[in-house]
């Protein structure tokens, strides 16, 4: 065991230290009440100009030992602001039941704040989006018949958001900077314009807010090309975005009075599992700043700390694709709190901005960290011989929250027919599922690939199937976040004849069988991660299995668990839910805080559902973060798609215009089908580069389509080694990324450009709407003439 850093006073700098000044803010005189407004060109605090120069810190995503050395780190770099979400499920995980102790104590995080002299913008939801579980939203809701009235005006929601907002005044509102305490102002809703132009529900939720009892100033946001979809004069808007800051500060002015802000500048980008790890432009960051506080403006940088996202409250991008734990975001103080080079670039550019007489104090020391021998986790206890007792018995398989089940994993059991090699198929697995025949594994399926069909082998008696389900994520943004999690019935059983068409005709022909009489249990991971009662063997298990071992330290200092030979699951530290791995990467290592490591014996467990290469840790000095392993990820069948385009005739053919704003086509008659290609004829820049940031398909009404169901059938290429272009970043739902056209390979892309996009279902299309990829003038990739094709089969799969 080697500590590089000397350890004695770890959490003399954090914890005690926090109780310290905390004994002594409360021994003095309270702090004196003021007023902050919004002026017609300035915020005013006490009448007099403040320029708001803020840092985003989740202290969700900050063990609460650390709070204060972030917050110092936060003060030293040039901040006089810290912004802080509340995500409401992690305060309200089961309904009615409030936490706000430990952990959760936003009042504390309030405090700490105000003592290193920052004020707080607080940003109560009740969305958030943040990369976090269901953006925020509570899972019970989805309890909830519907696919629609999550963020809209249907009593479903809006009374447990008023509920909600009750509760955050009562524990916040003496926080508010006119009753002495930090918060300047607080945000209602988060970014509606992505989703929506409802101007009344944002009337509700400002009023939610106010019945909450706060009376400081309160604003909403939205990205640039938004900010007139949501807006109303009742609440001030700012505006997001990672560059061109003109641009926004310009869509401000055209729409109210009022000083300038960015509520969300991007220092960098979130990793999801399966790509690589993203940075930001560090000195385009810079210049945006400096324009910005140069025009009088103010801005929040998203973010200044990122930190790690703890236990399972990982978010997930659209349409499925997991984000990683590790939530540095390539932040000026990384993940563990250090500061470097990009740190003292931003911390230069903001010394010149200080009022006379402010002066930046030096940043705090680097905590210690450690390394740890590599160690072996000998004890095994098998998923299936630790699931609960208690089953619960249905006809067909419905999504957990019927069952009022959180998350977690969920075993599905029934009896399969004697009879000739079939293929199962269920209406939707979500998240991952693993299927057994008589305990022998046949297959997985993927709600990535929207794969949820696996091929049986043939049976000569009647033989027992169990599916075992895992849970990752719930979808963070858009109307995916009606993301209800579990095997969903009817699951069927089709013989081997015509099964793997997958069409119509061959489904008529073929009818299948369906599966009935399941018996369901569940390990409920609930809000923090809790580990169910298990019996330890000391045997090496085969098939999804939890591993048991330890390592002794001779006092806490920080570390990074290096998973990479590990497989796929979750981690715990003395009983505490440290969070999801996937050695898919990019992330390899685990971010571990000193202070929930004990000196002496610490017991690791780990669930791994695919299987260690070695069941052995070490604790690294640094962690890894931009490592992939795609050969470590679930099978997947190998792809021969192709367009499949002769001889048919464009629904519609067009130019965009040049810049970056979004625009809406119409076609001139809806083209109804599953599928659609978009065909890129030339571009801007005159090179063979295509990009596209989001790709939306619209209804008659003009109104964008759910994409909870759709998937990539085909891109004409995507650049993974220089940056992550991959196709489905035009479906996200995320303006920042994109798609782009492989250019980094010795072999160039023939051909024109194609993506091609699966729905799920044949639907009638009436229009798409385009976003370029964001940026300055001149960037690559921005389309300028194209061909639309809409059909049920525009790719071949043979």
């Amino acid at each position: 065991m080697t500590v590089l850093l000397p350890r004695r006073q770890l959490l003399g700098a954090a914890a005690s230290g926090a109780a310290l000044m905390l004994n002594a803010a409360a021994q003095a005189a309270p702090p004196a009440a003021m007023r902050f407004a919004i002026g017609e060109s300035d915020f005013l605090l006490d009448g007099q100009p403040l320029q708001i120069r803020c840092g985003e810190m989740h202290f969700a995503r900050v063990p609460r030992e650390y709070w204060r050395h972030r917050l110092q780190a936060i003060k030293a770099m040039g901040m006089n602001t810290v912004c802080a979400y509340l995500f409401w499920n992690y305060h309200e995980w089961r309904e009615g039941q409030y936490q706000w102790d430990a952990q959760r104590d936003a009042v504390e995080f309030c405090k700490l704040a105000q003592a290193e002299g920052l004020w707080v913008i607080l940003r109560p939801g009740p969305y958030a989006c943040a990369e976090w579980e269901m953006g925020g939203l509570p899972w019970w809701l989805l309890k909830h018949p519907g696919d629609a009235f999550l963020r809209s005006r249907d009593d479903a929601f809006v009374q447990p958001v008023r509920r909600w907002m009750k509760e955050v005044g009562r524990v916040l509102a003496p926080m508010q900077v006119s009753q002495g305490g930090p918060i300047l102002m607080v945000q209602v809703e988060n970014e509606y314009g992505f989703l929506s132009d409802d101007k009344d529900y944002m009337r509700v939720m400002r009023q939610a807010v106010l019945d909450g009892g706060f009376d400081v100033p309160l604003f909403q946001c939205n990205p640039t090309n938004a900010v007139a979809k949501t807006h109303i004069p009742e609440l001030f808007m700012v505006t997001n975005f990672g560059s061109d800051p003109a641009t926004g500060f310009k869509a401000l002015a055209a729409l109210q009075k009022g000083p300038l802000m960015c509520g969300e500048y991007y220092s960098g980008w979130f990793d999801t599992w399966g790509a690589p790890h993203r940075r930001g432009d560090n000195a385009r960051a810079v210049q945006d700043i400096d324009a910005m506080l140069n025009a009088n403006g103010s801005f929040s940088l998203y973010m200044v700390h990122g930190g790690t996202t703890f236990g399972l409250w990982g978010g997930c991008d659209r349409p499925f694709r997991p984000d990683t734990t590790s939530y540095d975001y390539d932040a000026p103080i990384g993940e563990a709190g250090w500061v470097g080079d990009k740190f003292r670039t931003y911390r230069d550019c903001l010394a010149k901005h200080l009022k006379a007489g402010e002066v930046l104090p030096d940043p705090p020391a680097r905590l210690p960290v450690m390394a740890i021998p590599a160690f072996t986790l000998g004890e095994t206890a098998p998923v299936f011989a630790n699931l609960p007792a208690q089953a619960i018995a249905d006809t067909s398989p419905r999504n957990i929250e019927q069952y009022d089940i959180s998350r977690g994993l969920v075993a599905y059991r029934t009896t399969l027919p004697a009879g000739p090699a079939a293929r199962l198929e269920a209406a939707n697995a979500r998240d991952l599922a693993w299927v057994f025949v008589d305990g022998r594994m046949v297959g997985t399926m993927d709600t990535r690939h929207r794969r949820f069909s696996v091929d049986l082998p043939a049976r000569k008696r009647d033989a027992t199937v169990e599916i075992l389900l895992y849970t990752i994520a719930r979808v963070n943004f858009g109307m995916e976040v009606h993301d209800r999690k579990g095997l969903q019935g009817p699951v069927l059983l089709r013989t081997a004849k015509g099964k793997g068409k997958g069409n119509g005709k061959d489904k008529a022909n073929n009818p299948a069988q369906e599966l009935t009489d399941w018996e369901i249990r569940a390990i409920d991971f609930g809000a923090d991660g809790d580990l169910p009662p298990l019996q330890w063997q000391s045997r090496r298990s085969t098939g999804p299995a939890f591993f048991r071992g330890g390592f002794e330290a001779p006092e806490p200092a920080d570390t990074f668990l290096d998973m990479s030979a590990w497989g796929q699951g979750i981690v715990w530290i003395n009983g505490r839910c440290l969070g999801r791995y996937w050695s898919i990467g990019p992330t390899q290592t685990m971010y571990l805080p000193g202070p929930w490591i004990k000196a002496g014996r610490n017991e690791v467990v780990v669930l791994d559902l695919t299987g260690p290469r070695a069941a052995r840790i070490e604790g690294r000095t640094t962690p890894i973060l931009d490592q992939l392993q795609p050969d470590r990820d679930l099978a997947r069948p190998p792809s021969k798609a192709r367009p499949r385009l002769a001889g048919l005739t464009p629904v519609h053919a067009g130019q965009f215009a040049s810049g970056s704003a979004t625009q809406d086509v119409r076609f001139s008659e809806p083209a109804r089908g599953r599928q659609l290609c978009i065909e890129v004829l030339s571009t801007f820049d005159g090179k063979p580069d295509a990009a596209i940031a989001e790709l939306a398909l619209l209804d008659a009404q003009g109104k964008p389509f759910n994409q909870t169901t759709w998937t990539i059938a085909y891109a004409s290429s995507e650049e993974a080694r220089k940056e992550d272009g991959g196709a489905l970043n035009a479906i996200n739902g995320q303006a920042t990324d994109y798609w782009h056209t492989a250019y980094s390979g010795t072999v160039k892309p023939s051909g024109p450009a194609r993506l091609i996009i699966d729905l799920g279902a044949s639907v009638d299309i009436a229009g798409l709407r385009y976003t370029p990829r964001q940026g300055p003038d001149g960037v690559t990739g921005r389309i300028r003439s194209y061909r639309v094709f809409v059909g049920d089969k525009l790719v071949d799969q043979d």
